[in-house]
């Protein structure tokens, strides 16, 4: 059995407890940089534009953050079940990938649906941050077997918390993390001796990811050995499969599609593609590429996946809930197929999220079992390249809300670049965009009053030519630029209502380039463009 639990703070060194509240501070620090006027934390639900063909209508009129040139992720399914929750809406077949399957995992659409009041914009705001919400909560309920008073407790605290499924979660606006918050709520309450309010918990744990309900194989041990409390047992587990149960009847009727097809690659022989992803991340650490850390959080989540299994199967013990919950877990690791496992890092970790905490609780506590513990936390690996903040792709907008936003009507103010912009490129630290000549950017002030608005921005180009900036034909800006990168620049201007078009002017059209990534005529490159509105002084 864990140690038994304590009160969060109890024996709480200094250190230990500055050390989790600085943890805490850092995470809400990171996301905060996904953060964008206007738009909200909306780049957490990684909408993609590639899929906006077939977005609901409600969101016509809704800004929000939307990758360009990308197919997104799986939230922005979600989420439109979120702006739009009667799964019988036709336009839904369109709008969400595989609807059968999205709309087994209703309960966090139906919470940000309630909590936005049905409003498309406030649904989707809500939706964006609910895992930031129960992120917050996991991190205080983790204290309860995770108090702050040592470094291997730290550990384990953080090991959950920054696993790459939980900031995967977090990151997509997925089900797992919130879903895995009310798993351990469950099991806290099986701990203080209410059964059957844990088996509440995990039938409503079900509704938000079905496999939430292999954690009820902690309820299936009775508290006498009679036929009482095998009773019990079947109660419990009858009570906690009913929500699912009733949702999946109802979803039969309602959608015009079978059930039980979907997600079919997500199951697969007995660890075959186990292999298969510990093989293909090995072979790819030792391949040529830009960057070693999409291999290195594969081959770190593998490793400690396996070593969490072996945990599990080397050391049974089937009186302690937590050794059933995750021995459940390790069998359904082995029975994983190719969906789970494709990509970088993959989805396996986000799946197994209960493994991932009853490891943590699980392992004894000493220095013997340190390098157990370390190996089965190597998931952390992968948070940092997949909790990486979007480069914004249109000119980034910064200024107080009150004018970023006309409030009588909702309207924001919105860009829109010419077809002389070419598609947005990243590295790790900054982006940018080249033009193949003049290109305009055309900024929509829907205020009935005008704006100043500063424009910066750092320049250089494929070969010496002159640039000159304009608004609505009045020059603001002129230097000539070389392949040397200019200093930022600023550019103040005043925004009247409605349209104003600021044209990048050259003197010479774009030259063919010469990078294999970029087949197009190029002038200038423009980076890290941004847009900053504040009033106008009195009197102007």
């Amino acid at each position: 059995m864990p140690e038994p639990a304590q009160p969060f703070f109890r024996r709480a060194t200094t250190w230990w407890r500055l050390a989790v509240v600085l943890t805490v501070a850092g995470f809400l620090g990171l996301v905060a940089q996904f953060y964008f006027a206007g738009k909200g934390f909306t780049s957490l639900i990684m909408f993609g534009e590639n899929f906006s063909s077939g977005r609901l209508a409600r969101l016509a009129d809704v800004d929000y953050f939307s990758m360009e040139d990308s197919w997104g992720y799986d939230g922005q399914f979600y989420a439109q079940l979120a702006v739009q929750p009667d799964v019988r809406d036709p336009a839904l077949n369109d709008a969400v990938d595989n609807l059968p399957y999205r709309a087994r995992r209703m309960l966090f659409c139906w919470t940000a649906y309630a909590g936005g009041l049905g409003r498309p914009a406030w649904v989707l705001h809500v939706f964006s941050v609910q895992n930031v919400v129960c992120w917050l909560g996991l991190a205080v309920l983790l204290l309860r077997w995770f108090p702050p008073v040592n470094g291997s407790n730290f550990l384990r605290w953080a090991g959950v918390l920054f696993s790459v499924g939980v900031i995967f979660s977090v990151r997509g606006s997925l089900v797992d993390a919130p879903s895995l918050l009310l798993v351990a709520a469950a099991m806290a309450l099986l701990e203080t001796g209410r059964p059957w309010l844990a088996a509440v918990g995990l039938g409503v744990a079900g509704l938000g990811r079905e496999t939430s309900l292999l954690a009820g194989t902690a309820l299936a041990w009775p508290e006498e050995r009679s036929l009482r409390g095998w009773a019990g047992v079947l109660g419990r587990g009858l009570l906690a499969a009913a929500p699912l149960g009733l949702w999946l009847a109802y979803l039969t009727t309602a959608l015009d599609a079978p059930l039980l097809d979907s997600g079919a690659r997500n199951l697969a022989l007995p660890f075959a593609h186990l292999a298969w992803k510990l093989r293909t991340a090995v072979t790819a650490l030792f391949t040529p590429a830009p960057s070693p850390l999409p291999a290195l959080s594969s081959l770190g989540m593998a490793g400690a996946l396996i070593a969490q299994f072996l945990f599990f199967a080397l050391r049974p013990r089937w009186r302690d809930p937590w050794w059933r919950l995750g021995a459940a877990y390790a069998v359904l690791l082995a029975l994983l197929g190719p969906a789970v496992w494709e990509g970088d890092p993959g989805a396996a970790s986000r799946v197994l999220l209960p493994l991932q905490l009853a490891f943590n609780i699980a392992v004894p506590r000493g220095r013997r079992w340190f390098a157990v513990l370390l190996l089965g936390n190597l998931t952390v690996i992968g948070s940092a390249w997949v909790f990486r903040p979007p480069l914004y792709e249109e000119p980034i907008l910064e200024g107080p809300p009150s004018l970023v936003t006309d409030r009588v009507h909702g309207r924001i103010i919105r860009t829109t670049l010419d077809d002389q912009w070419l598609p947005a490129r990243h590295s790790h630290w900054d982006s940018w965009r080249w033009t193949t000549g003049s290109a305009t950017l055309v900024v929509h002030n829907p205020q009935p009053f005008p704006l100043a608005a500063t424009l910066t921005f750092r320049a250089s180009s494929a070969t010496p030519r002159q640039l000159r900036i304009t608004a609505s034909g009045t020059a603001c800006w002129q230097a000539a630029l070389t392949t040397a990168r200019l200093d930022a620049q600023a550019v103040r201007l005043s925004l009247p209502p409605g349209d104003t078009p600021i044209c990048f002017e050259t003197d010479r059209p774009g030259d063919p380039s010469s990078s294999p990534y970029e087949p197009y005529r190029i002038a200038c490159r423009i980076f890290d463009l941004k847009i900053r509105v504040d009033p106008l002084p009195a009197g102007q």
